[in-house]
């Protein structure tokens, strides 16, 4: 059974910075694909980065603020969150891509105060 848990959302002034995490369980994150995702209120669902092989990809709107990485031997994939800006505001999701299927965690809250 595959399990994702996302840690690391808070509230936090803009400008500052979060580190979040999803620590995984019944997958491999060094083999599958591993994203970031948020959902700002009253809107869509909408991709932040990736990490697969040796890319990292971003969208433009976090490119040079976020950093995602992971941590192999913790099976652990973490989003460093730097500059934070009121627009950041959303619930983080993680999900995770292998064999063709995909798993979503539940989601961890970042609200940035101006």
């Amino acid at each position: 059974q595959v399990q994702l848990v996302e840690s690391g959302g808070g509230l936090v002034q803009a400008g500052g910075s979060l580190r979040l995490s999803c620590a995984a369980s019944g997958l491999t994150v060094s083999i599958s694909v591993m994203r970031w995702y948020r959902q700002p209120p009253g809107k869509q669902r909408e991709w932040v980065a990736t990490v697969t092989g040796g890319r990292l990809i971003y969208a433009a709107s976090v490119k040079g603020r976020f950093t995602i990485s992971r941590d192999n031997a913790k099976n652990t994939v973490y989003l460093q969150m730097n500059n934070l800006k009121p627009e950041d505001t959303a619930v983080y999701y993680c999900n995770a891509e292998q064999d063709t299927r995909d798993y979503w965690g539940q989601g961890t809250q970042v609200t940035v105060s101006s």
